[in-house]
Parts: structure tokens; sequence; C-alpha cells
């Protein structure tokens, strides 16, 4: 188990293990949450990420002549 240390400007650094075994990027967003008494980082999953995860959904999308 790995341990930080919060700056003078609340700032963590996340070890470079962990960086690299959840493939995180400088500027990635995330999601924070309070669970009881423990801070949770919950990386945002991109859009290009989620793409084939439902097959089969169809995508179409039907627009009015005058939208187009």
């Amino acid at each position: 188990m790995a341990t930080v240390a919060l700056s003078p400007k609340f700032q963590v650094v996340i070890p470079k293990d962990i960086r690299r075994s959840l493939n995180l990027v400088s500027g990635q967003r995330m999601e924070v949450q309070l669970n009881g008494d423990k801070v949770e980082f919950i990386p945002e999953k991109t859009v290009a990420s989620l793409r084939g995860r439902w097959p089969g959904m169809d995508t179409c999308v039907v627009r009015d002549a005058d939208r187009v």
C-alpha cells in the first residue's frame, strides 16, 4: 500500500505504479466521492472507451428534412 502527502495547495500525487496500472494521463478528469471517512478518485471514461460496448444497437438517427 502506498501513502501520499497532501500538499499546501491540497493536491495529491498518485504513485507511478498506480498511474501505470490504470493508464492515467496528465489532465485526465476524475470523479471524487466521499465514502464514509474515505475519499475515492474515479477516472472518468472517455466516449472513445465506450465504443463497441453495445453491439447490435441501432445508431441510425432519422432527421427531419429541414434539419439536415
